[in-house]
């Protein structure tokens, strides 16, 4: 894969990505990351110089394992991922205002989005690495930090399952009103992003569009490591 990012991410079917974004809450990509991308970003867990914070999941009760949430200046693929990913998925999220009838609306770039976030007073980087080991796992949840929430962010799986880690799958589960949850595994190879709903999106229903819920987490982790890079768009407090 000899494609810039940018080159990467032109050649995807956003159109496709928005449409499964729209049915179930998530879309799978090819490839954002290069092998050599995705070992570079991991041997970054263990220069502390590179974050701002480490947080010990069994600590909060937050589940199994480990993160660490990247300082600025991000590095140089974190951040190109970062801007170059927003501008297609804040076409998504105005469609999706549009929809349920609100006047909220995301800046077309991401420079913008995070002057939005600053604005409130929310100014730290939320790009983070996670890490997990044997027996690790991630409750469901939301990436929530401040009153400004971008409403999709997207996960690259930095590990090759089958060889560095068994076990460890991506969850989502969908809460809609009147009904049974809904939930999803996906599956993703090394160097490939899942894109999801960061808390909430809009679902057609018989008396117009309302918001369906949803959370997402990490199964339990049978064997080895597991790394993953998390891009959240808006900053936290």
């Amino acid at each position: 894969m000899s494609a810039s990012i940018a080159e990467r991410l032109a050649g995807h079917d956003w159109a496709a990505i928005g449409s499964s974004l729209d049915e179930w809450g998530f879309a799978r990509t090819p490839a954002l990351l290069t092998p050599g991308e995705c070992t570079e970003l991991r041997a970054l867990y263990d220069d502390d110089a590179s974050f701002r914070s480490r947080v010990d999941m069994a600590r909060y009760r937050f589940g199994v394992g480990e993160y660490k949430y990247f300082a600025d200046p991000l590095p140089s693929t974190v951040q190109e991922l970062r801007i170059r990913t927003y501008p297609p998925l804040a076409v998504i999220a105005n469609r999706w205002e549009r929809t349920l009838k609100t006047r909220a609306r995301y800046p077309g770039g991401l420079a913008g989005m995070l002057a939005v976030c600053a604005n409130r007073g929310q100014k730290k980087p939320t790009p983070l690495l996670l890490r997990y080991e044997a027996g690790g796992y991630n409750c469901l949840h939301q990436d929530i930090y401040g009153e400004v929430v971008f409403p999709i962010q997207l996960t690259v799986l930095l590990s090759e399952p089958g060889k560095d880690f068994e076990g460890g799958e991506f969850l989502l589960v969908e809460q809609r009103p009147r009904a049974q949850s809904r939930g999803s595994v996906v599956h993703l190879e090394q160097g490939e992003a899942v894109i999801f709903t960061t808390r909430n999106r809009p679902v057609a229903g018989a008396r117009g569009s309302y918001r369906a819920n949803m959370r997402h987490g990490v199964s339990r982790l049978i064997e080895g490591h597991r790394y993953t890079l998390g891009i959240i768009f808006h900053n936290a407090a």
